[in-house]
């Protein structure tokens, strides 16, 4: 349809004396259409369109009356109305349902301020793939940030285990140069066990941890991650800003160049809520700070030394693990994990490894500690045998261990 301001500015250059090719290609319409509107005398008006009824029509007063009663889950409405003999689509229906639905009006999140010293906030942030120790794994951003002053510590790891969390915690305190009263954290395994409306169970090996520096746990309520706005803001303000400079593609250069920007950018550039830089606000903060100093770092694990036995086995806390054969008679070193294993170590590595025994359950063995060690002692045993031809030794088919392999032996 042709607009009332070209019409006219067509008639007006014939008028003028333009001829119908000038016109058109001077306008872009087809010479045809210029001669049409040259001898039309009135101006162009819009086709009447003519409207066919809708589908929909015959239920619009029973979708109204619904509708009213506080029915707007068009889901619902769809079947009723099927039940009706309505045969249309969900699309017409909605579209006439959606002028009937209230906005959804956006919850105000009242910002929380803590005075100096008060709480930190604490988050996990996925920043991709990189290397680690010559491989390419997953890794993580430790975020910690204090709600007083802003001041934030960020970590890279590969992990997100108990261990890893605490080890990044002390990191964090060291760089504060203090503890403060409770730590702000949202629902992830590691920390929290259970949170219902009526109890919240934190891990007990991390509830210990935190303890021992004199902190209180808090938990976000589930959903709410707004809650813990603050340090939401700085894992955006990590992936939008840190994240998109260049780094070497490894671990080790990732928290090199993040202490710098730590340092030079992200603490010093003033927040938009508080119009000062975190370091300016830290000042203060950090004369609140529990002193986290004064006690020795909290032991994340206990060595234990113990002798193995004539039968390649270990005795720890009253239940029997294996070792390799080669080790029978040597001191070895015993480490309780927090994933509630023991790992056993000669002089240099790990030699084994095996879930903690509970219950009745005594002793806990793997079939590839003797398999090396009865092969070597199979063949002493027949070279003595060829010396000495009175001694009887008696022989086991493996199959004996490999039925005792794991199982409960006392």
């Amino acid at each position: 349809m042709i607009k009332i301001g070209e019409f006219f500015m067509i008639r007006e250059l014939y008028q003028k004396g333009w001829t119908i090719t000038a016109v058109s290609e001077k306008t872009g319409f087809d010479p045809k259409t210029i001669r049409k509107y040259i001898k039309q005398d009135t101006l162009p008006s819009k086709k009447k369109v003519d409207r066919k009824g809708s589908i929909l029509d015959p239920y619009k007063q029973y979708i109204l009356q619904r509708i009213k009663e506080g029915t707007i889950n068009c889901a619902v409405l769809l079947d009723e109305i099927e039940a009706l003999g309505y045969k249309g689509k969900m699309t017409i229906l909605r579209d006439f349902v959606r002028p009937y639905r209230e906005s959804p009006k956006k919850q105000a999140t009242l910002r929380f301020e803590t005075p100096p010293g008060k709480q930190a906030q604490m988050d996990w942030a996925h920043v991709g793939e990189f290397e680690v120790d010559g491989e390419m794994k997953e890794v993580y951003a430790f975020v910690m940030v204090l709600g007083y002053s802003r001041m934030k510590y960020i970590e890279f790891t590969s992990s997100m285990d108990l261990e890893t969390l605490m080890k990044c915690h002390m990191n964090a305190f060291a760089y504060f140069n203090g503890v403060p009263e409770q730590i702000l954290y949202d629902n992830m395994k590691t920390a929290v066990t259970k949170h219902t409306p009526i109890e919240i169970r934190f891990n007990r090996k991390f509830e210990d941890f935190l303890a021992y520096y004199g902190i209180v746990p808090k938990a976000c309520k589930p959903s709410r991650p707004q809650t813990k706005g603050k340090v939401e803001n700085v894992v955006g303000y990590l992936k939008k800003n840190f994240m998109k400079r260049r780094h070497q593609p490894n671990l080790h250069s990732l928290n090199e160049d993040v202490r710098k920007w730590l340092d030079k950018t992200a603490n010093k550039k003033p927040n938009g809520t508080t119009n000062e830089s975190p370091l300016k606000r830290f000042e203060l903060e950090q004369k609140h700070l529990g002193n986290s100093n004064m006690k020795p770092a909290f032991p994340l694990a206990h060595w234990e030394i113990r002798e193995v036995s004539r039968d390649s086995f270990i005795s720890y806390n009253g239940k029997r693990y294996s070792v390799p054969f080669r080790f029978v008679g040597q001191k070895v070193k015993v480490k309780e994990t927090l994933e509630h294993h023991i790992e056993i170590y000669d002089e240099f590595e790990c030699i084994a490894k095996h879930p903690i025994l509970t219950g009745k359950t005594e002793v806990h063995m793997k079939l590839e500690h003797y398999k090396k060690g009865l092969n070597e002692t199979t063949t002493g045993l027949a070279t003595s045998l060829n010396q000495s031809p009175d001694l009887e030794v008696e022989q086991r088919s493996l199959q004996v261990y490999e039925q005792l392999e794991g199982s409960d032996l006392g």
